[in-house]
């Protein structure tokens, strides 16, 4: 992941048939075409602002250029945003569904973003790449468990009237967790979900049998050992 899009990623993607949305890096190295010359990001912003182009209340330029890959030539939208915290600064979006308008584009990257904060998130609280499992359908589980315990917590979360942080809330469930093994922490899920299943759903317990059926081969023999 090199955290930046280019002209090469675009097209090797809309070759598969896919559009695409990102973030472009501020260098010399990328060309884009407008009005019959070529700009780096930077010289375009350049050429915009000088044409006293009004900046926008929710973005302060939008262009439509032609970016260049061996030869094949394709239509960009890119989208110049305010950087926060910088004055003068600014991002530079960009998109293969040029006919978007830009505070749509905003709102794409904006969804995409939250990729990267659940990231963060999961390795700093909840320990993601902490794992020492070997095995694949384990590595595969302990992101499913991953990403559920961070859905509950995001979740609890937003329903919470305190001021505590995400932070705050996965620090607290940390220190109330004692150190069990994977094995021994499912059973013990399991085994209060069926407890109170006559109160929450008279069909939690098909719901978990099918869950159960659906785990490795490996995991429901050391569930059957230690249930």
């Amino acid at each position: 992941d090199s955290w930046f899009s280019s002209p090469k990623m675009f097209w090797q993607l809309k070759q598969l048939g896919l559009d695409s949305v990102g973030m472009l890096k501020q260098t010399k190295k990328a060309y884009y075409r407008y009005r019959g010359r070529l700009y780096d990001v930077k010289g375009l912003y350049e050429r915009l602002a000088a044409s006293k182009m009004r900046q926008k209340e929710d973005y302060l330029y939008s262009s439509v250029v032609e970016a260049e890959y061996q030869g094949h030539v394709f239509q960009i939208r890119l989208v110049y945003v305010t950087k926060r915290g910088g004055k003068g600064k600014y991002l530079v979006l960009a998109t293969t569904q040029y006919k978007l308008r830009p505070q749509e584009i905003i709102q794409l990257y904006g969804r995409r973003w939250q990729i990267e904060t659940y990231f963060k998130a999961a390795k700093q609280y909840l320990a993601l790449n902490k794992s020492q499992i070997q095995s694949y359908d384990g590595q595969c589980d302990y992101i499913a468990i991953t990403a559920l315990t961070y859905d509950l917590l995001a979740w609890q979360e937003r329903q919470s009237i305190d001021d505590r942080t995400l932070g705050d809330l996965f620090y607290l469930m940390n220190d109330a967790s004692p150190d069990l093994a994977f094995e021994e922490a499912l059973v013990y899920l399991l085994t209060a979900l069926k407890k109170v299943k006559a109160e929450i759903s008279a069909t939690v317990e098909q719901i978990l049998d099918n869950f159960i059926k659906l785990l490795p081969v490996f995991m429901q023999k050391q569930l059957l050992r230690t249930a």
